[in-house]
C-alpha cells in the first residue's frame, strides 16, 4: 500500500514544479543569488527602480557577462503586470548562473515612477539605460564588451525601439534577443514604430547578432526581414510554446508568456547555445 501511495504521489506532481522560478525581487542589499530593486541616484524620491540580479556563482573579484531586460506590456490574458518585478525572461536565459541579469524600467511621463504600458518618456527611458548599465557594470564586474539586450513582446520591440534608438547606445550591445514581436513587423500607435524607421534602427548593429524568437519566429523573416539580412547576423527560432505547456498549466495561462524559457526543452537549448556563440571571443 505504500508503494501504491508513492506512485500516486510522484504522478500527481504537477510538471511545472520542475521548471525554474525567477526569484522574488527584494530591498535587501545586493548579493549572490538575490534579486534586488535598486534606485538609481538620479531617482531618488521616486518610484522609478531597475531590478539587479547576482548570479549565483557570482564573486566581488570576477567579471561577468550581462543580460538586459526589457518587459512586456502590461497584458491580462496572461497575468502579465508589465512591471519590472515580474520579468522572467533573463532569467531562463541564465539559469540564475554566469550572468548578471538587470531588467530596465520604462520611465513614465513625469518621471516619477515605471510605466506598465509603451514608453512612458522614451528620452529618459534611453538615458536611464546609458547612465546605469555602465554603473552597474563598474559596480559589480559586468562586462562592458558581453552584454545581451532582450525582451518578450514589448520588451521584443523595445530592444530595438529603445535600445537602438541612437549610436550611443546601440554601442553597448553584443547581441539582441527578442521574443514575440518585433521592431518594425507591425506598425503602431505611437511615432516611428514604421518599418523605414525600424529599418534605420537595427542599421545600427553593423551586422552584430539577433536571434528572432516567437511562435512564429520565422514568420518575420519572411514578412519583414527577407530583404534585410544585412543589417544583422539575424537567426530565427519557432517556438512551439503551446507543445511545451499544457495550458494553462501552473503559472502559464496564455501562450503569449516569457516563461517558455523557465521549461527544460531544445528551443532554450538552442537560445543558450545562441548566447555562448555570440559572446565568444
Amino acid at each position: 500500500m505504500r508503494w501504491l501511495v508513492l506512485l500516486f504521489i510522484f504522478a500527481a506532481k504537477p510538471i511545472w514544479s520542475d521548471d525554474l522560478v525567477t526569484p522574488v525581487m527584494t530591498d535587501e542589499a545586493p548579493a549572490a543569488g538575490k534579486r534586488v530593486r535598486q534606485v538609481a541616484p538620479e531617482y531618488r524620491a521616486t518610484e522609478v527602480y531597475h531590478s539587479l540580479y547576482l548570479p549565483s556563482d557570482w564573486k566581488p573579484s570576477g567579471s561577468y557577462p550581462v543580460i538586459v531586460e526589457y518587459t512586456g506590456n502590461e497584458f491580462p490574458p496572461g497575468k502579465g503586470s508589465g512591471e519590472v518585478k515580474d520579468a522572467n525572461l533573463g532569467f531562463g536565459m541564465s539559469g540564475g548562473r554566469d550572468f548578471i541579469w538587470v531588467v530596465m524600467p520604462y520611465v513614465q511621463q513625469g518621471k516619477t515612477e515605471n510605466t506598465v504600458k509603451w514608453w512612458g518618456d522614451r528620452k529618459a527611458t534611453i538615458d536611464y539605460c546609458k547612465v546605469n548599465l555602465p554603473r552597474i557594470c563598474e559596480q559589480f564586474g559586468g562586462d562592458p564588451d558581453r552584454v545581451i539586450i532582450c525582451g518578450f513582446s514589448r520588451g521584443a520591440i523595445g530592444s530595438s525601439y529603445i535600445g537602438l534608438a541612437d549610436n550611443e547606445i546601440a554601442a553597448l550591445w553584443a547581441g539582441m534577443f527578442t521574443h514575440d514581436h518585433f521592431d518594425g513587423a507591425k506598425t503602431w500607435g505611437y511615432p516611428k514604430s514604421e518599418r523605414e524607421f525600424a529599418l534605420k534602427r537595427l542599421a545600427r548593429l553593423n551586422g552584430r547578432p539577433v536571434l528572432v524568437s516567437g511562435q512564429r519566429g520565422t514568420a518575420i523573416r519572411e514578412t519583414f526581414l527577407k530583404d534585410y539580412l544585412d543589417l544583422a547576423d539575424f537567426s530565427f527560432l519557432d517556438v512551439p510554446v503551446n507543445k511545451l505547456f499544457d495550458i494553462p498549466e501552473g503559472p502559464v495561462i496564455h501562450s503569449h508568456t516569457d516563461r517558455w524559457m523557465h521549461r527544460e526543452s531544445e528551443y532554450r537549448d538552442r537560445v543558450r547555445a545562441w548566447i555562448k556563440t555570440t559572446l565568444s571571443p
